[in-house]
């Protein structure tokens, strides 16, 4: 049995949080096991003075991460699952997709108005375009503006009045211990949740056995299935942040149901599709669905943007 792991993770508050909830659930599964934290500054880390999607989107907070993993310097990753691009790299593999949190979005007002109550002209704070899209379907009359940082500083600039509102992660301020500062949980009819949003992924070497039995108790099955299935989408739409893309699974009964938007840059146009399937059918039904969307206007929204 092994007797200690390298655990990578990102250096802001909300990473840090993260990894110690999961190293502290490895040891509780693995007593007398170590777990050493090595932080790991990222290009995202660097970059707080652009929008994700001018200067790279996906990959930027885990391509450092996922170079040390393969060299093995670290012998596991903590990410936020929406982070990670469609394909991990060769040698590289999801060894636990633990329970999901939240996977809702939020809004976090300055005077605990809601989205629909805030003033026509409010200035709302979000760097992503899957909810700069939506929103603007929604409240057009709004003024988005891009808002980077971690999460303390953009609630810091919601407080001072910078801006009206910010929307957030809500499984990012549960896990900061900040879930009261929610003004309103955003139904996915209003905003549907990025691929993997609320879910950590564990990456590990595929050849690395021993780390692979180390965290097989921290996999949950459904979580694993649901966001399986998301990724699906984002894979066959080559989706990442430079696309307004969103797609959420969720269990009924015993029957997954997954859902998917994409949205034109201006809100104008929402295409939305959705499926129906078996647990272990996600991944195909992802695929069925992101065909939909490409057929029901998707394809061209998709065309426009990257042609920018």
């Amino acid at each position: 049995m092994i007797k200690k792991l390298r655990l990578g993770t990102r250096g802001s508050a909300l990473a840090l949080a993260q990894s110690r909830q999961i190293a502290a659930r490895i040891q509780n599964e693995n007593p007398g096991l170590e777990v050493e934290e090595i932080i790991i500054r990222t290009r995202g880390d660097e970059i707080l003075d652009a929008a994700l999607h001018e200067v790279g989107g996906k990959g930027l907070f885990v391509t450092e991460i996922e170079e040390q993993l393969l060299d093995g310097r670290i012998d596991l990753a903590v990410h936020s699952i929406k982070d990670l691009p469609g394909d991990l790299p060769a040698g590289l593999m999801l060894g636990a997709v633990p329970e999901r949190e939240e996977p809702w979005d939020v809004l976090v007002s300055h005077g605990g108005e809601s989205i629909r109550g805030l003033p026509p002209g409010s200035r709302v704070g979000t760097s992503s375009l899957r909810r700069q899209a939506q929103l603007k379907s929604y409240r057009s009359d709004l003024e988005l503006v891009d808002l980077r940082g971690n999460v303390d500083t953009r609630l810091r600039k919601v407080s001072e009045g910078v801006v009206a509102g910010a929307i957030l992660a809500a499984a990012g301020l549960n896990r900061l211990g900040l879930g009261e500062r929610v003004t309103e949980r955003l139904a996915p009819e209003l905003m549907l949740p990025a691929v993997g949003q609320g879910a950590l992924g564990l990456e590990v070497r595929e050849d690395d056995l021993d780390t692979i039995a180390a965290l097989a108790g921290l996999d949950h099955g459904p979580t694993r299935q649901a966001v399986a299935a998301e990724r699906s989408v984002m894979a066959y739409l080559e989706g990442g942040c430079h696309v307004p893309l969103a797609a959420f699974a969720e269990f009924r009964g015993d029957v997954l149901r997954l859902r998917g938007v994409v949205a034109s840059l201006d809100g104008q146009r929402v295409i939305q599709a959705e499926q129906e399937c078996a647990p272990e059918e996600g991944i195909a039904a992802g695929e069925t669905l992101a065909r939909q969307l490409l057929e029901l206007g998707g394809e061209e929204i998709l065309r426009e943007i990257r042609n920018v």
